[in-house]
């Protein structure tokens, strides 16, 4: 198995670096749209899991903007961006290889966390929180979107 197989997976997990649920938030999003994955979904397939994902991912878009939102690279930020990479992960891994995309997701995912809040620190001081982070989602949302948006394709039933 090459690299490239798991391009997607990887680059969901860069996703998750800067922004821990917006990978299953694409992913559910995707799901709604009635796009599939290659590798197994199970838990974002059932409703309730699908629309919490949805909901925490932009309750983390606008909790990012407050001052007292911790940093990402918190035991909490960390264990949140490893379970959502790691899910995204397996989901856009070729079926079969679930395994290796989620830990290739997660293997990008914690160590860009720490250069994605070096980046983001940096423009705090330029720009403030509030803009800096809505330029931050901006981009986030758009890689993720269009690596899902990449990596699904149309499927019957939905």
């Amino acid at each position: 198995m090459s690299i490239r197989n798991l391009l997607s997976s990887i680059l969901i997990g860069a996703v998750a670096s800067a922004r821990s649920m917006t990978p299953m938030a694409t992913i559910a999003t995707a799901r709604l749209a009635g796009r599939g994955t290659s590798g197994e979904l199970f838990l974002l397939d059932r409703p309730t899991f699908k629309y919490g994902a949805l909901a925490m991912g932009v309750g983390e878009l606008l909790g990012d903007k407050m001052k007292s939102a911790p940093d990402r690279t918190v035991f909490l930020g960390l264990l949140a961006r490893v379970m959502s990479a790691g899910i995204a992960g397996a989901a856009l891994a070729p079926k079969g290889r679930e395994k290796a995309g989620a830990a290739a997701a997660v293997a990008t995912a914690v160590p860009l966390a720490y250069l994605t809040l070096a980046g983001r620190k940096q423009a705090m001081t330029r720009m403030g929180q509030t803009r800096s982070g809505l330029i931050e989602d901006a981009l986030v949302i758009a890689a993720g979107a269009a690596i899902v948006a990449m990596a699904t394709k149309p499927t019957r039933g939905y």
